[in-house]
């Protein structure tokens, strides 16, 4: 039987961070919203509150009935966790008008509880609250504390239950990753056997078992989930897989054709469709980001449908969702965080069954799985790309003329970017989170190019590096590099005079401009 840590939701922007340091220690977890602890508790090793962005005193605040595992399993309650169990259980959890956010350290703590094994003293923590716990409850005795924060961590004398009203899981806990293998291995027992290769294992067989013959259709983009996706599939089902690869016409220069190539290479059955005509057609003159991906979005959708319907003994369609698509999808305060077009299922006309191989996955351990499947690396560690392409990085109304310009110009920032080799030997794109160039073609600047005086577009350039990405900040790229691409885009891209560099992070900013 599969091993699992539960983590229960109360809404924190870090929940998914969480299981994503459960993972990275080889161990499965499940993120469910905090009142839908499961009914059948078969794996159950342990149990994990998140934060919240609520008082335990607001009216609207997330409670949870705690017997439901407290006593039954170890439980570790984080931040508004911590407070709510306090609160809860006869503690108090007050404002007492010092918040504290950011860095703090340890200033003292039990070397001895197993949940600070190997802390080294004055260990750095992240705090982010505005409540503070005053009191712990009666069968609690306190583990850790900071200069400002006595009950920085507090565990029961009664049951196996700890809680920490800092942040483990975030990149700027020293040691918190620490802290959780203490919870997740040597409290919880895991035995640590989730990994890529069981992954594979495991779901190609389920996968033969689910689909025996039936006809399979998935809808490939070229990115990596998609990707790995079909790869995964074609591996338990073979030529009972059908890809169709819609071209836009806003895709980087090259793609179809580099990506088709790349997927035949893999012996994937790949049906590649030029409906760039209709989506040029249908943008024509629209300027507004947001209509922009509506038009994108139902014209994918219709010549998909298309295509699919000439497949005629299809039974299941297939999609490369992940589980941050799931769980940003899910609703916990009423208001869905972010929607997801291959989440909530199918449209009504398509009379298919959803498969969905990849959807307890986060973005690394696809990748993992790319690797473990022996797809080339190109494919695995590509950059993320909007499924709308190119027409959300182009300001103002799409042409084909603004497309081929941005096309070429992205092709030699790109480019160079894998070809640039850091000091630690190293391709500079694998520094990168996230890049591409933006075409600002409501803009006009003045050049001189010779002794002609020009009057072009500027481009800005976007590169972004990240721990989570949930936040990002702008990648202080070499600055030979940048000489050497700003110079080859003015020198070969007709229709360009300047290059800008966004150095935005995120927030405020979004990566991309629309």
């Amino acid at each position: 039987m599969q091993q699992k840590i539960i983590i229960l939701d109360f809404g924190s922007q870090t929940t998914q961070l969480i299981g994503r340091r459960v993972r990275e220690l080889d161990t499965f977890c499940e993120i469910l919203p905090y009142n839908k602890f499961p009914k059948d508790d078969s794996g159950i090793i342990g149990v994990i509150l998140s934060g919240s962005p609520y008082s335990v005193h607001d009216p609207e605040a997330f409670k949870v009935d705690l017997s439901q595992f407290v006593g039954k399993y170890p439980v570790l309650g984080i931040c508004y966790g911590a407070q709510f169990i306090s609160y809860a259980n006869g503690g108090k959890v007050e404002q007492t008008g010092t918040r504290e956010y950011g860095r703090a350290n340890l200033r003292q703590f039990d070397k001895d509880n197993p949940l600070f094994k190997g802390f080294t003293p004055d260990s750095q923590v992240w705090m982010s609250h505005g409540d503070t716990i005053t009191a712990i409850p009666s069968d609690c005795h306190v583990i850790a504390s900071t200069d400002d924060v006595r009950f920085a961590a507090y565990a029961s004398t009664k049951h196996p239950l700890w809680a920490v009203q800092f942040h483990p899981e975030v990149f700027h806990t020293a040691q918190g990753t620490l802290l959780l293998k203490n919870f997740v291995v040597d409290i919880c027992k895991s035995r640590q056997e989730w990994s890529a290769a069981s992954f594979v294992d495991s779901t190609v067989a389920e996968l033969k078992a689910q689909l025996g013959n039936d006809r399979v259709i998935l809808g490939l983009s070229g990115g990596v989930d998609s990707s790995v996706c079909a790869t995964l599939l074609n591996r338990a089902i073979g030529k009972n897989l059908t890809c169709i690869f819609v071209d836009h016409g806003m895709l980087r220069k090259n793609e179809f054709r580099k990506v088709m190539d790349a997927y035949q290479g893999l012996g994937l059955n790949v049906v590649g469709v030029d409906a760039s005509e209709k989506f040029f057609r249908d943008l024509e003159g629209v300027t507004d980001p947001e209509k922009k991906r509506k038009i994108i979005g139902r014209d994918f959708v219709e010549v998909f449908n298309a295509e699919a319907k000439k497949i005629t003994d299809a039974k299941w369609l297939a999609q490369g969702t992940i589980y941050p698509d799931r769980i940003e999808s899910l609703s916990i305060t009423g208001m869905t965080i972010k929607s997801h077009h291959n989440v909530g299922g199918l449209p009504k006309e398509m009379k298919l069954q959803l498969c969905e191989p990849l959807q307890w996955l986060f973005k690394d351990e696809v990748r993992r799985v790319g690797y473990q499947l022996g797809m080339p690396e190109r494919l695995i560690k590509r950059h993320p790309f909007p499924g709308p392409g190119l027409a959300v990085r182009i300001l103002g109304d799409i042409t084909r003329e603004k497309v081929r310009i941005l096309q070429d110009a992205d092709d030699i920032y790109i480019e160079n970017m894998h070809n640039y080799t850091m000091p630690d030997g190293t391709r500079l794109y694998d520094h990168v989170w996230q890049a591409g160039t933006v075409l600002l073609s409501t803009i006009r600047s003045v050049g001189v190019m010779g002794d002609e005086r020009t009057y072009e577009h500027p481009v800005a350039l976007r590169a972004v590096t990240s721990q989570d990405a949930m936040t990002a900040d702008w990648a202080h790229l070499p600055y030979d590099f940048m000489a050497k691409v700003s110079n080859e885009i003015i020198n070969k891209v007709k229709g360009v005079n300047r290059v800008c560099y966004d150095i935005s992070s995120k927030p405020p900013s979004t990566i991309e401009w629309e």
